[in-house]
């Protein structure tokens, strides 16, 4: 059936028609999605940021050219080339950090006992870590003066007691401020000897020592014959540990030439090899670097010899950032400080100061 249709020929207005009514405008769902992500995130950082967990971190640290911690009567420091020494950033991890630090290939987590034994304080571990850099700075000057043909005087008068660690074998026997004066019949004449000496050992060896000790009320010191059984690390039983913090008694020093090291809060014995090779620069004509940026580190004994340190990993990476054209290393940490390189910097083996010389005397 046909619907009739009105046509109007004629001219009129026709009733407003109404706007199609428009659907709600749609914004992207993404941004929220990422912001309740980041939100989350901060939320989960806030929360572990207070959560300590039984770790240390390790870091790489700061690099240090050497010729700003070293004055020299006398000396001249290079004007081209530079000598880094290298550092690593040791913290105790909260639980954030610790994750992290799990994912980050520069980044080496330790448990605290491998660090810090239970029972020693953090205070402890740092007046620990200054005497062992004491050391290391006392022994690059001899090394450095002695190898450039100075008359040098340096004698030790025996290692200090600074504590004994809690439930270890040197706990009740040893007492802080004692001075070690021998260990098994070998004379000590530094606290290096003694760290020296039981490297070898293991657990259940015997180890004598020969102390002095003050005692209170009394004008003189009294000498003891110790005897100790080497027991389990407090925290590791597979190792073997005496238990105790030492630093250096009070040395005869005589340098014919002024060093004077700051080495401000540093701690510890790695700087040695470097601090060696910064003295032989500014006391010789020549420039050791011959221009160019090198990296390194190792403890440094007074016999020359360079040994190994820890953090390598984070200290290959520390002089890649740097900049440095190759890293000296002791030899003990060559084959981990190769694949930490990856071929990004030249790695160069030394087992004493003459090898770091022959390096740069090649350059």
């Amino acid at each position: 059936m046909e619907q009739d249709l009105q046509v109007d020929s004629g001219d009129r207005t026709l009733p407003d028609v109404p706007d199609a009514v428009q659907p709600p405008k749609q914004y992207p769902k993404w941004p929220w999605a990422l912001a309740a992500f980041l939100m989350a995130i901060g939320i989960g950082v806030a929360v572990a940021w207070p959560i300590n967990v039984p770790y240390y971190t390790l870091s790489p640290g700061p690099v240090y050219d050497t010729s700003d911690f070293i004055e020299i009567e006398g000396g001249v420091p290079s004007s081209q080339g530079e000598l880094f020494f290298l550092t690593v950033s040791l913290k105790e991890a909260n639980l954030f950090e610790y994750a992290v630090g799990r994912f980050d290939k520069r980044v080496t987590v330790s448990a605290r006992e491998v660090v810090r034994p239970r029972g020693v304080s953090q205070e402890q571990l740092r007046r620990e870590s200054l005497a062992a850099m004491d050391q290391s700075k006392m022994n690059a000057i001899f090394v450095a003066l002695t190898r450039l043909g100075y008359d040098v005087t340096l004698i030790g008068t025996g290692a200090l007691v600074i504590d004994t660690v809690p439930d270890s074998a040197a706990d009740g026997v040893l007492e802080p401020n004692d001075i070690i004066l021998e260990m098994n019949g070998e004379t000590i004449a530094f606290r290096d000897d003694v760290i020296k000496l039981l490297e070898p050992l293991n657990i259940g060896d015997d180890v004598s020592f020969s102390v002095r000790r003050i005692i209170e009320d009394s004008d003189l010191p009294e000498s003891l014959h110790i005897e100790i059984v080497l027991g389990p690390h407090v925290d590791d039983a597979t190792r073997p540990m005496v238990g105790i913090l030492l630093d250096n008694n009070t040395p005869i020093v005589e340098f014919p030439v002024k060093v004077l090291i700051s080495s401000q809060n540093i701690g510890g014995p790695s700087a040695g090899l470097m601090f060696a090779l910064q003295i032989m620069d500014q006391l010789t004509d020549e420039e050791l670097t011959h221009g160019h940026r090198i990296a390194g580190t190792g403890t440094i004994s007074r016999d020359g010899v360079v040994g190994p340190i820890g953090g390598i990993r984070q200290k290959i990476f520390g002089a890649i950032d740097a900049g440095a054209r190759a890293v000296l290393v002791p030899a003990g940490n060559y084959d981990d400080a190769v694949m930490a390189a990856d071929g990004d910097i030249e790695i160069v083996r030394v087992e004493t100061i003459e090898d770091a010389l022959a390096f740069l005397n090649s350059l």
